[in-house]
């Protein structure tokens, strides 16, 4: 069976936790994505940041995305996957948590992310189905 190793998209950038959500935005125009995990000074995952988070947990409160940092929008524990788990468990782990993007973990080191596309990728075609409509109901 495929691993998260195999699919992923190696080299995930970080934001730094205490990094502003204003540099978040800019290092997300940079590398053209649409979320980046959230790192803390420790090097472990503190969350993951979303385009939408910026847009509507601060722009649309009228919040400064410039005096907020990265690290206040880190919700919760990280929902991750580990780099040699397999596709079942990253549709499994993306459909309960209702994730489109899993951060992959090697020990406690951020080695990669898989999105729902890679995911989607790897999977029979059957269980893509399974996939797209969990992530896409509310």
């Amino acid at each position: 069976m495929t691993t998260a190793r195999e699919i992923m998209t190696e080299g995930a950038e970080c934001v730094g936790a205490e990094e502003s959500v204003l540099e978040a935005a800019k290092k997300m125009t940079q590398l053209g994505v649409g979320a980046l995990p959230i790192c803390g000074t420790d090097d472990k995952l503190k969350g993951m940041l979303t385009d939408r988070d910026i847009v509507v947990k601060v722009l649309g409160v009228g919040k400064d995305p410039a005096q907020m940092k990265a690290g206040d929008l880190a919700q919760g524990e990280a929902v991750t996957i580990g780099a040699d788990d397999d596709a079942e468990e990253i549709l499994r782990t993306m459909t309960s948590h209702k994730v489109r993007r899993l951060p992959v973990i090697d020990g406690h080191r951020l080695v990669g992310i898989v999105a729902q596309a890679d995911a989607a990728h790897a999977l029979p075609n059957p269980k893509v189905g399974d996939l797209l409509e969990a992530l896409s109901t509310d």
